[in-house]
């Protein structure tokens, strides 16, 4: 069930096989992929970390919810923003496009120039990062399903529920996994 090309902008899902703890229902956003490994962000984990504290000055330009993101289990210290602008023509300054009008915003760059740019901002604690070859051999056991992003998938409002509607809506055996339970017997 493992199909599609990884490349940056789509979707890892984890498959009921990956039970590690870590990657555990998660949907993980690839922002990078290439003879070197592979790299991208979970976007349906909310941090425990507190935006407003850690990144006082960028939380009311954050979409709701307004949360920092757990981005995955590597440089938890350190930060990665998706982002939107409010044109898709536009290019603002320190921002590079990922696909379709999502992109990487430099979190260095002044928030003064950020505010009312972007319709739409996330960020994320961390990364998920896979050395070359890691990838492939995941997705050679089955851990990770590759399926197209949407727009709508890097900013949902309900990250909880996002791993079985991503399943959900493609169809076939996919589909019958967002029906899955880690207890079948409490059914």
């Amino acid at each position: 069930m493992t199909t599609g090309e990884v490349t940056p902008g789509v979707l890892l899902v984890a498959s009921t096989e990956l039970g590690d703890g870590v990657f555990d229902q998660s949907v993980v956003l690839v922002l990078d992929s290439d003879e070197s490994g592979s790299l991208g962000v979970v976007i349906n984990r909310e941090s425990t970390i507190d935006l407003r504290s850690a990144l006082p000055a960028w939380a009311p330009l954050v979409s709701e919810p307004q949360v920092l993101f757990e981005g995955g289990p590597v440089s938890q210290e350190g930060a990665i923003c998706l982002a939107s602008p409010q044109r898709a023509d536009e290019e603002p300054p320190g921002w590079r496009s990922l696909f379709d009008t999502v992109g990487l915003l430099h979190l260095d760059t002044p928030v003064e120039i950020a505010e009312g740019a972007y319709r739409d901002l996330r960020i994320f604690a961390g990364y998920a990062g896979w050395a070359p070859g890691q990838l492939d051999r995941e997705l050679e056991q089955g851990w990770w399903h590759v399926v197209p992003a949407s727009y709508a998938d890097v900013y949902d409002r309900d990250p909880d529920t996002l791993w079985r509607r991503v399943l959900r809506r493609q169809g076939g055996d996919l589909a019958l996994l967002a029906t899955w339970t880690a207890h079948p017997e409490r059914n």
